[in-house]
């Protein structure tokens, strides 16, 4: 989508912002809530891979003492903070979903859209702007969240951080981030057009996202092709399983560097579908509106 220039794409972006102080404040405020926790986590890193590190009873060989190992409860902290973080990227679609629903439901009901468009705004740039100002907030925001968290995990400790495999390390620690993020908004601000109800309009946005996450949880492990294995005798490292045979000598799955290629193609089809979701959302207006 082109960014709106001149005089015409001022007023409008004020009229995005203008009657939603409080979700721009409550957003910058999460990412510096966000920010701040990370760094901490960060600081915590080495104390936390001390507490999951090998030992011996009595201490040997450079080995801690197990006793001392188990004293240690940054491990815990930095655990449990990381999966805070974690999920609450993973599941940011649903509440950006169910605000656009929300808002572009209510203004139609409302019918404080018409009011816009009588005000020398016209449907597309109206829409537009509804789209764009989100768009590139959520773009900067998750984007750089996604980085931070990335940088507190340090070196991936999947006792520490979770397999990269699973749904919320993987949607928390690449672009696939972002990508549902602008799945959200689309899906959301295409189901408020299509009611044209504050509670309708979040509710189909919500459903529709639900939908989409889930398949998409489902169908991951064949978005890329697989690695098999015949006659395993040693299993690899944070590998994502697929299939196993019966007699227990063939392993089918994916490993760590197949994450960036699960990754992309995702995002890929995310944003296929918040592009599809965004055209039609502007036919469906100029059609109400011609």
């Amino acid at each position: 989508m082109s960014v709106l220039s001149g005089t015409a794409a001022a007023p409008a972006a004020r009229g995005v912002l203008r009657p939603h102080r409080a979700a721009l404040i409550l957003w910058l405020t999460a990412l510096a809530a966000a920010t701040a926790y990370l760094i901490r986590l960060h600081a915590l890193a080495d104390e936390a891979r001390a507490g999951v590190s090998a030992c011996a009873v009595p201490a040997h060989d450079g080995l801690p003492l197990c006793s001392t190992v188990r004293a240690i409860t940054a491990d815990d902290t930095y655990r449990d903070g990381i999966a805070l973080v974690s999920g609450s990227l993973s599941v940011l679609m649903f509440p950006v979903a169910l605000w656009a629903g929300a808002v572009i439901g209510r203004e139609l009901e409302n019918r404080t859209a018409l009011l816009a468009w009588t005000q020398g705004v016209t449907p597309t740039r109206w829409l537009a702007a509804k789209l764009t100002v989100p768009a590139a907030l959520l773009t900067a925001g998750t984007g750089s969240v996604v980085v931070l968290n990335i940088w507190a995990g340090t070196d991936g400790d999947p006792n520490l951080v979770g397999d990269w495999y699973y749904q919320d390390t993987f949607i928390a620690t690449g672009p696939v981030a972002v990508a549902y993020a602008l799945a959200g908004l689309a899906l959301g601000a295409l189901a408020g057009l299509l009611t044209g109800r504050t509670l309708a309009g979040a509710g189909v946005a919500f459903a529709a996202c639900l939908v989409l996450y889930n398949l998409l949880d489902f169908f991951r492990a064949n978005l890329w092709p697989t690695v098999t294995r015949v006659g395993v005798s040693e299993w690899p490292r944070s590998y994502f399983q697929v299939g196993w045979s019966p007699d227990e000598t063939r392993l089918t799955y994916h490993p760590r560097s197949h994450f960036r290629p699960l990754q992309y193609v995702e995002s890929g089809l995310l944003l296929t579908v918040a592009a599809a979701a965004t055209t039609a959302a502007f036919l469906l207006l100029r059609r109400r509106t011609a």
